[in-house]
């Protein structure tokens, strides 16, 4: 057996980066509709609708439930850092997103020099999530996961 074969036959590994990878490609064309212009960033940049990182987990976790059940050990790792990541992703990095943005608002309007260079790169303002797109993440990693348990 193959490296690539034994990595396509791990349910729970095809299920979680799938779960990534459709919530990256989602977010871009969601933000390619509201925005009308493509930003190749959103294809791998955290932040935005859906949480690619909530559907990550969430279908890690769901493929660990239908492979290995509720009560194994497998199981409660993967749902003990689902909510983790998801309770981050709410917190931290959503307020971390908020004073990115008044700041790089601050520094538009007052341009700070640093050692004599005009401090000029913007600081990354698509870091958290909301609620709603932490759930639609959430949700889209279960869909998925339980999708491809029925292949499995």
């Amino acid at each position: 057996m193959t490296i690539w074969d034994e990595i396509l036959g791990n349910q729970v590994l095809v299920s979680a980066v799938t779960g990534w990878v459709v919530a990256q490609v989602l977010k871009t064309l969601i933000d390619l509709a509201l925005n009308k212009n493509f930003n190749p960033e959103r294809l791998v940049g955290s932040g935005g609708m859906p949480s690619s990182h909530s559907s990550t987990v969430c279908a890690l976790t769901t493929a660990a439930f239908v492979h290995y059940g509720v009560g194994s050990f497998e199981f409660a790792v993967c749902f003990v850092l689902s909510m983790i990541v998801m309770y981050d992703a709410m917190g931290v990095r959503r307020e971390t997103g908020k004073q990115a943005k008044l700041l790089n608002t601050i520094l538009t309007q007052n341009p700070l020099k640093f050692k004599g260079e005009l401090f000029q790169e913007r600081l990354k303002e698509y870091v958290g999530h909301s609620p709603l797109q932490v759930a639609a993440g959430a949700i889209l990693g279960i869909v998925l996961a339980a999708i491809i348990a029925q292949y499995y």
